[in-house]
């Protein structure tokens, strides 16, 4: 494999907390036909070094990095920035590029926005 996409979570000790993004990756994957994986920053496994790592490991030269962020705070802006430079050090040839959060896409908000106001709608329906 020559390419493949992380998504990239903020992370949690709660095992259930990981459902949404499993579920997402598992409808996504099949739109793209291409490796997908998700990465964690922190307290759970696994982390964006191993993800990265284990691609490499199964020849992926090209990894785009999407971060499961409705913005760029400081994990994006300073935090996953640092970590991605690293991770091209220890990975010779490796083309490793992160994107915009997904919270930021256009796309994202009018889906978003439709979800909440189906939700909502719901609830204030006699």
């Amino acid at each position: 494999m020559s390419y493949a996409l992380v998504l990239l979570a903020h992370g949690s000790s709660d095992p259930r907390w990981r459902a949404p993004f499993e579920r997402f990756r598992d409808a996504l994957a099949p739109r793209l036909g291409t490796p997908i994986r998700l990465a964690y920053m922190e307290l759970c496994e696994p982390s964006l070094e191993t993800t990265v790592a284990d691609l490499t490991a199964a020849g992926t030269r090209r990894i785009d990095v999407l971060p499961l962020f409705f913005a760029a705070g400081r994990h994006l802006r300073k935090d996953v920035p640092t970590q991605i430079e690293a991770l091209r050090g220890l990975h010779d040839g490796l083309e490793l590029s992160l994107l915009p959060p997904v919270g930021e896409h256009p796309a994202f908000i009018e889906a978003l926005a439709s979800a909440v106001a189906d939700q909502v709608g719901e609830s204030l329906r006699p």
